[in-house]
């Protein structure tokens, strides 16, 4: 085949492994989705966490990178409940986390927040800024929507709208537009963030797909290895394509895809990777993974 020819042929879906352990020895560094990934919400998967363990066995390191909106020490807490080991991970880097550097650099003292008090209570503990009205507020910062179950973008139309109008910028503390707990989906701060950019807002995206999640971990990988980590030798392990794999391509990583997380009513079948169903997920225009699985294992 021409080179020419090459170009134009149409992309092919990633190759389905059985078992990740030959790919991962190729690499350094692991920067590897929770949710979705290493648990389900509820519990830890047994071959995952397997997997990571045995990939520290061999001198390899790994940063779990979530955009859940709470600082480190709740995203330790969240894996412990769920019975993830602590030998499954050396690091972790949060979207929460990352919010809350944000908003201590930009010096924020008085904002808006939108999110559920109870569940993300270590973020708001943490974050120095006063809770103050939309009139008073230097910012909108955002960690979801305060009732997730009954509420929907919709409820929130007007006071993003009004926040618009002052030109506020809008922090968004999980990227993510839904997540999944025990099968069912629910409604994150991304889908907020995503409508007040639409608006013309400027929204500050901490975590992934953004370079701000890539670039706060691999400077936790630089100092856990005391070495720089070259990009070919990271690779990127998560569920969303429109947030792990776009995330990756972005940062120019190498990443993984594993089926069984958000996507798996787009591509499983009888709990097993259809190829045809992944290869309509993976079109030609959509960010690359270099393999898939259903769920990692070794």
């Amino acid at each position: 085949m021409s080179l020419s020819s090459s170009l134009n042929a149409p992309a092919l879906p990633p190759p389905i492994l059985s078992g990740a352990g030959p790919l991962l020895e190729r690499y350094d560094v692991l920067f590897c989705d929770v949710w979705g990934v290493v648990h389900d919400g509820i519990r830890a998967y047994a071959g995952a966490t397997d997997a990571l363990i045995r990939f520290r066995e061999r001198g390899g390191t790994v940063i779990l990178l979530t955009n859940a909106p709470v600082p480190r020490a709740r995203v330790e807490a969240m894996l412990e409940a769920r019975h993830v080991p602590p030998t499954t991970y050396d690091g972790i880097v949060s979207s929460g986390g990352i919010a809350l550097t944000h908003m201590a650099e930009k010096g924020f003292r008085a904002v808006h927040y939108i999110g559920p008090r109870e569940r993300d209570a270590a973020f708001f503990a943490q974050a120095t800024a006063r809770d103050v009205p939309l009139d008073a507020a230097e910012a909108v910062v955002c960690t979801g929507l305060v009732d997730d179950v009954n509420e929907t973008v919709d409820d929130y139309r007007d006071l993003l709208e009004a926040a618009r109008a002052r030109d506020l910028p809008f922090v968004c503390a999980n990227p993510d537009l839904v997540v999944e707990v025990a099968g069912r989906l629910y409604l994150c701060a991304g889908a907020l963030a995503d409508v007040y950019e639409g608006l013309g807002g400027d929204v500050y995206w901490a975590g992934k797909p953004h370079m701000t999640a890539y670039e706060t971990a691999t400077a936790a990988a630089a100092r856990i290895r005391s070495a720089e980590v070259a990009r070919e030798k990271i690779l990127v392990i998560g569920d969303a394509v429109r947030t792990d794999i776009a995330g990756g391509a972005r940062a120019g990583l190498d990443a993984l895809f594993i089926a069984g997380g958000i996507h798996r009513d787009d591509t499983m079948t009888n709990g097993e990777i259809d190829s045809e169903r992944l290869a309509r997920l993976f079109t030609p225009d959509a960010p690359r993974a270099i393999a898939a699985m259903g769920h990692l294992a070794w």
